[in-house]
């Protein structure tokens, strides 16, 4: 799987504490609190800052244009997610650069537990229910000036050929049995009706490393970045992203209002993704451990 994009500026705990400095009084204390890093993500550059909070340093210059549209729609949706008791790491404040950092940056609540990718699929099954809800609070008609994304929420027709050549490549990774029902799941949805509404919020990239839990709780949503309106199906690709069979149906029990279109659309979405994962993901290992998942998840379920 291919490494990460490097970095286009430098971020270290000097820039950060640079960052922090800035703040001034919008966090009057934010000086004495305890730095550290986190997480180091394709876009972002976590690190916490005292109990509560958390900087999400861009590493590239798209990604800071990026935060700053997720605040202004966090700033709409979150109170909504919220409302269902799962967490939304907003924005608390829009940083601005320092002298060592050229960017805007987000300070965030910081909501303790463990990435869903660290926990085993068959142990997340009581998160269904809760994200279903959570889903269903976000999925409400975006904003007219929404910001745009071509690749996500799009008609899957749109993604055709790029899809398509991506199934074609990963054909020699997978079995015979995996790589048809991944063509299948793809094709599936495409054939199913299109969707018709009008543009829903999405999460953009809603897979188990963007969910945090503690044991059997889901606590928060994270990493809005790729926030936008469209098709809700993509983010609804998460049954097969983050569950097994059994959580999968859960997914499904707890999302009435979805009708098979759309859950096929989904299907089709998460095929495509798995795809994507298997030729381009995170160098971490996790993430093609999550592409062969789904890929399993598809091969042995259908919507």
């Amino acid at each position: 799987m291919a490494e990460r994009p490097p970095a286009e500026v430098r971020i270290d705990e000097s820039v950060v504490r640079g960052l922090v400095a800035t703040l001034g009084d919008a966090v009057p204390d934010a000086r004495g609190l305890a730095l550290a890093h986190v997480a180091e993500g394709w876009d972002c550059s976590v690190w916490r800052l005292g109990d509560d909070l958390a900087l999400r340093v861009p590493r590239r210059r798209a990604v800071a244009d990026l935060l700053v549209g997720e605040s202004r729609a966090l700033a709409e949706v979150a109170p909504y997610v919220e409302a269902t008791g799962v967490h939304v790491a907003a924005a608390v404040v829009v940083g601005q650069p320092s002298e060592d950092f050229p960017w805007p940056w987000t300070l965030v609540r910081f909501h303790p537990g463990t990435s869903g990718l660290n926990v085993p699929r068959e142990r997340r099954a009581p998160w269904a229910a809760p994200l279903a809800a959570a889903l269903a609070a976000l999925h409400r008609p975006a904003a007219d000036e929404h910001p745009r994304n071509p690749f996500r929420g799009v008609p899957l027709a749109d993604r055709a050929a790029a899809v398509g050549e991506r199934l074609d490549r990963v054909a020699d990774a997978l079995t015979p049995e995996e790589h048809r029902a991944l063509v299948e799941a793809w094709r599936d949805g495409l054939g199913a009706a299109p969707w018709a509404g009008r543009p829903l919020w999405i999460h953009g990239d809603l897979h188990p490393g963007n969910v945090i839990a503690r044991g059997a709780e889901l606590v928060a949503i994270i990493d809005f970045v790729d926030i936008t309106g469209g098709d809700p199906a993509y983010d609804l690709a998460a049954g097969w992203l983050v569950f097994d069979e059994a959580g999968r149906r859960d997914f499904v029990d707890a999302s009435p209002h979805v009708d098979s279109h759309t859950w096929a659309r989904a299907r089709g979405w998460a095929a495509a993704m798995a795809a994507m994962l298997l030729l381009a993901g995170d160098d971490d290992p996790s993430y093609a451990r999550l592409a062969r998942e789904t890929v399993t998840g598809l091969a042995q379920s259908s919507a």
